[in-house]
């Protein structure tokens, strides 16, 4: 079982060059989370395969990681609602031919409607939510897992949700999911923890983002940092210096 952690506030900022020689596949890359998670782990030096559903999007990410001087990133668009076991086999096989390696994985992708009593939740609604937060983290990390075995040193991060909010009532499939993906990212803990693939977690506080606007109404998400804080903190667990926080949840809450 994964174990929460709350380090000082600073501590978990990756070095510059940290992540030089990485390769590092971000979901969710055109998110809130996904783009500033790729930012930062581009700007410790890590190689990125950014993942998302819009071409576009991702064309923009590109060049913000390409104007920065940071090296230049890999796009694989994907939509993960709909995405096959096929389909990550193919990625896979996609990024071993095009980089040689992969060393970390960020599972940033999210699918949130809205807050709705759960009998009011279609099925194709339900499906949608628990193929992005769920099943697709289950396959990515099942096809990739033998790439990020061939590592010296490799990363799973998960992201969760504080479990005791969206456990209540009309958060519906989504609070149901993210359960569920606290007992996933376990089990890969627990099946990886003498190899040398390293599963972390971060339980992000409050940030200014799509999903946070969309949960929360009348909140005035501005007031909200951006997801730039928990995305040095990703990129620091995608280091060596994080192994030994190795299985931790980092609770970046406050």
């Amino acid at each position: 079982m994964l174990a929460l952690e709350r380090l000082a506030d600073g501590v978990a900022s990756p070095a510059a060059e940290s992540l030089r020689d990485r390769v590092v596949l971000v979901t969710g890359a055109t998110g809130g989370l996904g783009r500033a998670t790729a930012l930062a782990a581009a700007a410790a030096g890590a190689t990125l395969v950014l993942l998302g559903r819009k071409v576009r999007a991702l064309e923009g990410v590109y060049d913000e990681i390409e104007k920065s001087g940071a090296l230049t990133p890999a796009l694989y668009p994907m939509d993960l609602a709909g995405a096959t076991p096929k389909d990550y086999a193919d990625l896979a096989a996609a990024v071993m031919r095009e980089c040689g390696r992969l060393d970390g994985i960020v599972h940033a992708a999210a699918q949130f409607d809205t807050l709705q009593p759960f009998e009011q939740q279609t099925p194709e609604e339900w499906n949608r939510t628990q193929q992005v937060n769920v099943t697709a983290p289950f396959l990515l990390t099942q096809a990739c897992l033998p790439l990020l075995r061939r590592a010296d040193d490799a990363a799973i991060v998960f992201v969760f949700d504080d479990v005791a909010r969206i456990g209540n009532a009309f958060w519906g499939g989504y609070g149901v999911a993210k359960h569920a993906l606290l007992g996933l990212a376990s089990i890969v803990h627990e099946e990886t923890e003498s190899s040398s693939v390293r599963t972390h977690a971060i339980l992000p506080g409050p940030m200014r983002t799509a999903l946070r606007r969309a949960a929360y109404y009348g909140e005035d998400t501005l007031a909200h940092p951006d997801p730039a804080h928990a995305a040095r903190a990703i990129a620091w667990l995608l280091g060596a210096g994080a192994s030994g926080v190795r299985g931790k949840v980092l609770d970046l809450r406050g």
